[in-house]
């Protein structure tokens, strides 16, 4: 097969990858080894990709080719590798969840996620770095140790899907699995400049969700660009009754998962759009609060309309604070038994659920109802909301989680991910895009939330926005330094490695 040009095809996105094998432009054994050899070259100072199967990658990459040569029709994704969150499972590969509970636990079969990235030609390349539990926005447990931002290796890269977001900065695989509850989709993909979708409720079903009936906790598709994301989407978002709420009705579900691969156009100057700097209660950073006028300035002329207001975000707070930690008393037997093998993080969750009353249960519940109402009525005359991704620039990775935001206390450990759970408690579904660097010279993330169940409106506005982005240089997406990451120490040899402290 003939070789691709000059371009790295590590660096190459999905779609434009799966063109050229298509075409027989690329071999899709390059594009694995390409892959592989970035891994190789750079892991060492980021800490990313925790568990490899390259030898797995390289025969389905020959595989792949085999059919290509042979004239059969390739898959949606054929050819194209895919990191793996290590909260999913991967037949083979350790599933530690980050929990030294766990250490060494091997999945004996593939998350219903992977089965589906296999059927539709997707081949793992690996398992990627999450907190313990995905507990918390700063990629670091004492299984695997921290994961650092590849802009500047001193800094976090968030989290819970840090490891997904730093390998596709850094070029490992075109498309990465996440999964988000209060951010954890759309922290990492903005500390590292790359793309992060969190769906709607149902649209990717969750079979293993622990507490099936709040679906909060969600998986999504992560990419370096919109269209990549959506077309990973096509393939996750299946009819699958085990989850509550994915509608399947004669086998097929109430949207076209095909329509995600093919996005429509969308013309912005028909748009009336809100943005808000803060949703009313978020503890912002004032280099985030400058950095988001200044896009709101540049993008304005390009919308119908552009308000700066927000939804009524009385008590999120609250309903986040209590049925966040109302989910985490699922960790309650391995905080009693083994309370020296859990971190923190979960520790303290544990303990928060506890102290919470059935009756503050009920009334979180209540105000939830009151808020998402509050929110159908703001969507009504406005179609897409703008904010920041993340109230905060990126810390350093030492620091556990923010205690203060430019001098005023945090109330927890979660309370500096406030942008993104505004909007999980209602169930809209959220994009973070990449959209230049802060005053630090460090990633930027803006987040688009949309209509409940419109996902594929938000997609294909997205999309249209990025495009424009693309056209401002100084707010275009931006790579992190690979000749730095190839020169760095190892990332292990840093005090503090494999601790919280």
């Amino acid at each position: 097969m003939r070789q691709t040009s000059a371009t790295d095809p590590a660096d190459l996105g999905a779609i434009e990858a799966r063109s050229l094998i298509a075409r027989r432009a690329l071999s899709p054994l390059e594009l694995a080894d390409a892959c592989i050899a970035r891994v190789e070259a750079i892991d060492h100072a980021v800490n990313a990709l925790v568990a490899r199967d390259f030898d797995g990658l390289r025969a389905g990459a020959k595989s792949v080719e085999d059919r290509l040569m042979s004239g059969l029709l390739l898959g949606p994704l054929q050819g194209l590798p895919f990191t793996v969150k290590d909260m999913i499972d991967v037949k083979g590969l350790p599933t530690t969840f980050g929990s030294e509970i766990f250490r060494g636990h091997i999945a004996s079969k593939d998350d219903a996620i992977v089965v589906s990235m296999r059927e539709a030609g997707a081949m793992p390349i690996g398992k990627t770095n999450n907190p313990e539990w995905s507990a918390g926005g700063n990629t670091r447990n004492r299984v695997y140790g921290v994961t650092a931002n590849p802009h500047d290796l001193s800094r976090s890269c968030a989290g819970s899907s840090g490891g997904s977001a730093v390998a596709l900065a850094c070029g490992y695989a075109p498309l990465a699995t996440g999964s988000d509850t209060g951010g954890s989709l759309r922290n990492p993909a903005s500390f590292c400049g790359v793309v992060g979708y969190r769906p709607s409720p149902g649209v990717v079903p969750g079979d293993t969700r622990a507490m099936a009936l709040i679906p909060w906790s969600t998986s999504g598709p992560m990419a370096r660009n919109v269209a990549d994301c959506a077309l990973m989407l096509s393939v996750l978002a299946r009819p699958d009754q085990t989850d509550p709420f994915t509608t399947v009705i004669d086998g097929r579900t109430l949207w076209d998962p095909g329509s995600f691969a093919n996005l429509p156009r969308r013309d912005l100057s028909s748009l009336k759009i809100a943005a808000t700097e803060d949703f009313g209660f978020a503890p912002t950073e004032s280099i985030v609060r400058r950095h988001f006028g200044s896009i709101l300035s540049r993008l304005e002329p390009y919308f119908g309309a552009l308000d700066e207001t927000t939804p009524d975000c009385s008590d999120a707070d609250q309903i986040f604070s209590v049925l966040r930690a109302v989910v985490f008393l699922r960790f309650a037997d391995l905080v009693d038994n083994q309370p020296d093998l859990v971190g923190p993080n979960v520790t303290n969750n544990v303990a928060e659920g506890r102290s919470y009353s059935a009756e503050d249960v009920a009334k979180a519940l209540m105000a939830q109802g009151r808020y998402q109402r509050d929110w159908q009525a703001f969507f009504a005359e406005y179609e897409y909301l703008l904010s920041p991704a993340v109230a905060i620039s990126p810390r350093s990775w030492r620091e556990l989680y923010p205690t203060e935001i430019d001098g005023q206390a945090t109330k927890s450990y979660y309370h500096w991910l406030a942008m993104a759970y505004a909007s999980t408690i209602p169930g809209h579904p959220s994009i973070t895009i990449p959209c230049g660097r802060d005053e630090n010279g460090l990633p930027f993330g803006l987040q688009i939330v949309g209509r409940r169940h419109d996902d594929l409106g938000l997609l294909a506005m997205a999309n249209e926005l990025e495009q424009v982005i693309a056209g401002h240089s100084d707010l275009a997406p931006c790579a992190p330094n690979l000749d730095v990451l190839k020169s760095a120490p190892p990332l292990s040899s840093a005090d503090g490695f494999l601790t919280f402290d």
